[in-house]
């Protein structure tokens, strides 16, 4: 017989697998049990969180994308918590990263280069705009939804506008050196906006190119061919492209092109559509605490680990039908000690009903997932009647139910199980007896 599926709830969502992992978190596929709608849950351990005191970061990572609604930004629906686990709820994207598309197919022709990177500046805009920086844009963090449009994903390493010094400047080094701007490696602070426009630089050299426009495996040559600016554009790069690119990779963070001149630029403005869409209303940020603490119940939810009924085979079926069960054979009682009916209800509601039926008949009930036993209190002229029953998944709307003597009178057996078909009466479909005389 298959083995039981298990499946595991938190909240309303149904875990799957697990489509991506890193050093403090989890990322799970999983379903919205109420509307059906497939997400990704990013699954952190709360020890390990304050353990390295990455509590602020969590925190950021979630306050800054609840505060950025946009068609090109991986959407972040809510966040729980258990007693051990933070669980936050995001938009679940389907094409990939753009870094694979390069992988796999090398560098893009520029009509679609060019997509791509308007719809990264007006994401990067609309962040800036909202006091927002990134910090770490590149092209493992650039997903692709089913339509292959640009969705901006893991703001973990974002910087929101109030962690700014007196100075104006930030002032924490992150991010993937091969996309870093100067300024950031210098460890003398550095405007969010210029920076990320630096990273948008280098993103569409890759894309255009193939290659990127940095790249040494000695780090301290890498940094000083990022401080020289020191790359050079392949040839079959139109003049437009190149312009731009040495426009954005520029050395020096004064002088570097600016988003308003980016979208005036003659290359940039080909075909450009900016994305329209509603505004939201303020997010609301008082989760982002509580699910840091123990005390808040609102956003708390409890980890669940559900067994599913076992899915049962045609053949394990009809091995189940009087003709065929081979275990009739070595009865030598005249009356069946089992019987079987299928319901259409759902298998929560089959026990439940189960249950409330057997206790006025006088019977414990002992259950473990969607298996039951149920004893009888009084004893009978064979001591007392065990009854097992189990529910089988024969198809998603369709159960079959196992009802069985374990120990006791045959004839008392029976008569229970009048009784129950009895009390049954809205749950039962078809009886092994019915489907045997059609």
């Amino acid at each position: 017989m298959n083995q039981a599926k298990i499946k595991r709830r938190v909240g309303k969502y149904e875990m799957g697998r697990t489509i991506g992992e890193g050093t403090f978190a989890k990322v799970k596929f999983a379903r919205n049990s109420e509307t059906g709608e497939a997400v990704a849950i990013k699954i952190l351990d709360k020890d390990k969180v304050l353990k390295h005191k990455m509590a602020e970061q969590i925190k950021r990572e979630i306050a800054t994308m609840k505060l950025i609604r946009h068609p090109h930004v991986v959407r972040l629906y809510e966040v729980m918590g258990s007693k051990t686990k933070i669980f936050i709820v995001l938009e679940f994207i389907t094409g990939g990263e753009l870094f694979d598309k390069i992988v796999n197919h090398g560098r893009m022709h520029e009509k679609e280069a060019r997509k791509y990177f308007q719809q990264l500046i007006n994401v990067v805009d609309y962040c800036h705009s909202r006091g927002v920086y990134h910090r770490d844009l590149k092209p493992e963090n650039l997903l692709l939804d089913a339509s292959g449009n640009l969705k901006v994903s893991d703001f973990g390493l974002s910087a929101l506008s109030q962690q700014v010094r007196d100075d104006g400047l930030l002032h924490t080094s992150c991010g993937t050196p091969n996309y870093v701007a100067p300024e950031v490696l210098n460890d003398h602070g550095y405007d969010g906006t210029t920076a990320d426009l630096w990273s948008c630089g280098v993103i569409l050299f890759v894309l255009l190119a193939g290659y990127l426009p940095f790249d040494d495996s000695n780090l301290m040559n890498l940094y000083k061919k990022i401080s020289a600016a020191e790359f050079s554009c392949p040839p079959w790069m139109s003049f437009g492209a190149m312009k731009l690119i040495t426009r954005i990779l520029d050395p020096n963070p004064m002088t570097r092109i600016t988003i308003p001149e980016i979208l005036e630029d003659e290359w940039f403005k080909k075909d450009y559509k900016p994305p329209v869409f509603d505004e939201k209303k303020d997010a609301n940020l008082d989760d982002v605490e509580a699910v840091f603490k123990d005390s808040e119940q609102e956003y708390h939810v409890t980890e669940k680990k559900e067994e599913q009924p076992t899915p049962m085979n045609a053949f394990e079926l009809i091995s189940m039908s009087r003709g065929l069960n081979l275990g009739n054979l070595f009865d030598e009682q005249e009356f069946k000690r089992e019987t079987r009916f299928t319901s259409k209800c759902p298998a929560n509601e089959i026990i439940s009903k189960i249950e409330e039926a057997v206790k006025p008949l006088g019977f414990d009930v002992h259950k473990k997932n969607y298996k039951m036993r149920l004893e009888n209190v009084k004893a009978g002229r064979k001591g007392n009647l065990n009854v097992a029953t189990e529910v089988f998944q024969v198809a998603p709307s369709l159960h079959m139910v196992e009802v069985r003597k374990a120990k006791g009178d045959t004839l008392e057996f029976h008569k229970f199980y009048k009784n129950l078909s009895t009390s049954l009466e809205d749950v039962v479909w078809k009886t092994e007896e019915d489907m045997q005389n059609r």
